[in-house]
């Protein structure tokens, strides 16, 4: 078996270990564009699915005494391991890394919109999801609860920006997704999509009284300010609401997701 190839690393100024320290995740992500960038994922459970999934390791960066975790993740590549200590792993994520493991790693095209919808079933939409947290949670949920795909429009974050990954536990990368291109809406209804926007509409129905027919269906979740488009909403077959008790007007996105996963999904 090869033996890894470990380079020490003292301080975070050494040029090696600039994709984790000096570069954001905008910065990250374009670092070889145009032929497909780069993300950086952390914990052995996140970059097991990754790495299972497909995605090609450019290097790993272990807190020193856990590069065991990451030896059978390897295979065998000739893939570069930089280990420091737990004081300079702490400078790069603010606080311990479980499993102290970190992953440079390429990022991969994304499929063709169109093509995309032709071959999934039951879609989630993120309309302008903003926060890696709540995309990393719906990924899980809709990943668990009966989604096969995801698009996101331009506005949501990144699904392999380290904190949406972690927060999904590595389930962005076993779920198909793509990023919403055109007309969008078109696209659903020329491929036969019920259309269900989650939405505080004054024409919402509860969600555990709609009827949707078997067949394609798309659930449409909104920003966490001001919701989905009104433009999206207008085009929707169906808007549907949770619903709530003691005044609660809704949930945050992503519990609301995994309610309507399970009710919409799952029947």
């Amino acid at each position: 078996m090869m033996e890894l190839k470990i380079i020490k690393i003292t301080s975070l100024d050494a040029p090696e270990v600039s994709l984790y320290e000096r570069l954001n995740e905008k910065q990250v992500k374009k670092v070889f564009e145009p032929n497909g960038g780069a993300f950086i994922c952390e914990s052995v459970r996140v970059i097991e699915r990754a790495l299972t999934a497909g995605y090609e390791p450019i290097s790993f960066f272990a807190e020193a005494g856990c590069e065991n975790n990451i030896s059978y993740l390897i295979r065998g590549k000739d893939i570069p391991v930089f280990i420091a200590d737990h004081d300079v792993m702490k400078e790069i994520t603010g606080y311990s890394l479980t499993g102290g493991v970190l992953a440079a790693m390429r990022r991969r095209p994304l499929p063709d919109l169109q093509n995309f919808l032709s071959v999934h079933n039951n879609v989630v939409v993120l309309d302008d999801v903003e926060n890696p947290t709540n995309v990393g949670a719906i990924f899980r949920s809709a990943a668990a609860l009966g989604a096969d795909g995801i698009v996101l429009t331009q506005g949501s974050a990144d699904p392999l920006y380290r904190r949406a990954a972690r927060v999904s536990m590595g389930t962005v990368f076993q779920i198909d997704w793509t990023y919403a291109d055109g007309d969008l809406m078109s696209l659903f209804k020329k491929d036969g999509y019920t259309t269900i926007a989650l939405a505080l509409s004054d024409d919402a129905v509860f969600l555990n009284e709609c009827k949707v027919e078997n067949g394609r269906k798309a659930i449409i979740m909104g920003n966490e300010d001001h919701g989905i488009s009104n433009e999206i909403i207008k085009r929707c077959d169906l808007t549907v609401k949770i619903p709530m008790n003691r005044d609660v007007d809704s949930l945050n996105v992503a519990a609301a997701s995994a309610v309507a996963f399970w009710e919409i999904f799952k029947k």
